[in-house]
């Protein structure tokens, strides 16, 4: 599960966070969303990886192959061009200092 405020996985069964102490919502719907920290042209592979619990790389090259396949190299190009124009981008990580007691 992800966090809704910091984006960080977080374990299943938690209630809080345990990176920035927000409420996990119980049966909380997932999203498709753009990855913001795992992307390379615009994260469409990196959110849909995210979104089906698998390695971004398996996408990218399941995404190069049906893209490169004779006769679907523009529909592959025009898939990912609407990907990008139509999957919202995920909020970006508020990262916290990490404060230290002397």
């Amino acid at each position: 599960m992800t966090c809704r405020r910091c984006t960080r996985e977080i374990e299943a069964d938690s209630q809080y966070c345990r990176f920035c102490g927000a409420a996990a919502a119980a049966g909380e719907r997932r999203r498709l969303m753009r990855s913001v920290t795992d992307r390379r042209i615009a994260g469409v592979c990196g959110g849909i990886a995210d979104y089906m619990n698998i390695d971004p790389t398996i996408v990218r090259l399941a995404w190069v192959v049906l893209s490169i396949w004779p006769g679907a190299i523009i529909c592959g190009v025009i898939a990912y061009a609407v990907a990008w124009l139509v999957i919202p981008e995920a909020p970006s990580p508020s990262f916290t200092p990490a404060t230290s007691t002397p």
